[in-house]
């Protein structure tokens, strides 16, 4: 599955997991779902969600189904349920300041927090009331109860859901907590069967909690996967950043020529098969690099190369006259469409005693 959060226009980043992912599936004879994670509705749109549709078209992708992790929302609250009245999480009351605290650092364990070993009931019922919106915006979360001394800081108590009265791009106000990213990522790909699920090296430090949830649950064991990132020389592929381009009026929108979102390049004539290329090329390690900009710029020179047919322009034209060509004839040549691509043909050039050359390449006197 290629699972963006619709916050924001697909960039060049985004490229090399969507070629990684549509193409395994395509190489073995599986399906690649296009899921969106939509569990934050502070920044999503139907705006991105189209967007991020028309931009996998147009690299040549097709996607098996359409999900939203939206569509889960009242299984995986039915899941926290039975997380919570087997002992697995608690209503936490803390701060996120304190939270913070009490999670300690790499350097030191965490501490537990006075709610940790509240009764199983009271945590069901609060957590029931929380999605009733008895509850400010942060007064209570949901955590997993797994271990507060875990060399690994994600498996500290995570949080699984947190209170958030915002309007939802799809369900509209039907909910006010909102599970995180972490409870329903791997969730989402039990949930469609999802065998290998594919991520970038960050969560990396995050499968141990991905396969955590899915054991406590006893659910379908999608196995998760990481990979480098595609980062690229003076190339800035930051969503946070490209947003502030956009919001600060910068840009002409995230598909400005100048963007390096892929409505952007396409706008500035970047071939589809020339971003696949480049993937290709740039291939996939578990080792963070940066990729050069060259190595763009080349696949899409190659690309163009291959399949654009050749024409004749004169930008600075001067006109001159073949004093002894025969008065109206007009000769006509072949000329190859494409040198490159023989199927591409020929066409016919007309040639006569009045032609055009650009007047850089013309003086009355020539150089000694």
């Amino acid at each position: 599955r290629f699972p963006p959060e619709p916050n924001g226009y697909l960039q060049i980043g985004h490229a090399k997991a969507l070629c990684l992912n549509f193409s395994i599936a395509e190489e073995f004879g599986g399906q690649c779902n296009l899921r969106f994670d939509d569990t934050n509705p502070e920044k999503e749109s139907d705006e991105f969600v189209q967007a991020i549709q028309e931009d996998i078209a147009w690299l040549g992708f097709k996607w098996a189904k359409i999900c939203f992790a939206s569509d889960y929302f009242e299984q995986l609250f039915e899941w926290a349920i039975k997380l919570i009245e087997e002992g697995h999480a608690y209503v936490e009351e803390l701060s996120f300041d304190q939270m913070r605290d009490y999670r300690g650092s790499i350097n030191e364990p965490g501490r537990p927090s006075p709610f940790r070993e509240r009764p199983i009931a009271e945590s069901v019922d609060l957590f029931k009331r929380m999605r009733a919106g008895e509850f400010a915006d942060g007064e209570k979360v949901l955590r997993a109860k797994i271990d507060m001394t875990h060399p690994n800081m994600n498996m500290r108590d995570p949080v699984m859901y947190r209170i958030k009265r915002m309007h939802h791009h799809r369900v509209g106000d039907k909910w006010c907590i909102y599970p995180s990213y972490d409870f329903t990522h791997g969730q989402s790909d039990s949930l469609e069967k999802v065998t290998h699920s594919l991520c970038s090296l960050e969560f990396q430090d995050h499968r141990p909690l991905y396969d955590w949830f899915i054991e406590k649950l006893d659910i379908f064991p999608s196995k998760q996967t990481e990979f480098s990132r595609l980062n690229m020389t003076y190339t800035v592929v930051s969503k946070r950043k490209l947003r502030e381009l956009v919001e600060g009026n910068f840009v002409d929108g995230w598909d400005d020529p100048r963007m390096p979102t892929l409505s952007g390049m396409r706008r500035r004539g970047y071939p589809a098969a020339a971003i696949r290329k480049f993937c290709e090329t740039v291939g996939i390690t578990k080792v963070n690099s940066t990729s050069d900009v060259a190595l763009l710029e080349h696949a899409v020179r190659a690309e163009l190369n291959s399949t654009s047919i050749r024409r004749m322009a004169v930008f600075n034209p001067l006109e001159i006259e073949i004093t002894n060509w025969p008065e109206g004839e007009v000769v006509e040549v072949d000329g190859v469409n494409n040198p490159e691509d023989e199927s591409a043909g020929t066409r016919k050039i007309p040639f006569s005693g009045r032609l055009f050359i650009e007047q850089d390449d013309f003086k009355e006197e020539a150089n000694r």
